[in-house]
């Protein structure tokens, strides 16, 4: 088993990661700047995750609506309330 502060601080990882997923969806909202820093590193830090999310479910099937960011954040979810205490 995983000693207890090696799952906390993996637990607040996802935490924030959890929060650069939502700014970015919502950055994404108001069509910004493709050359802002910030917009770059949102980019930089989530496509690696949402592509393969974006690939099995392409917003041209689901009516444009990208619904990645939301199951990626479900996912996340799923591994902070079930995987990790299991691994304490």
């Amino acid at each position: 088993m995983l000693s207890y502060t090696l799952v906390n601080f993996v637990a607040w990882l996802l935490d924030i990661y959890t929060w650069v997923i939502i700014a970015a969806a919502l950055i994404s909202w108001v069509s910004p700047d493709p050359r802002n820093p910030v917009v770059r590193f949102l980019r930089q830090v989530t496509e690696p995750a949402l592509a393969p999310i974006r690939g099995f479910l392409p917003p041209w099937k689901t009516g444009g609506l990208d619904f990645s960011p939301m199951i990626l954040v479900i996912a996340i979810q799923f591994v902070q309330r079930v995987v990790l205490p299991l691994l304490v």
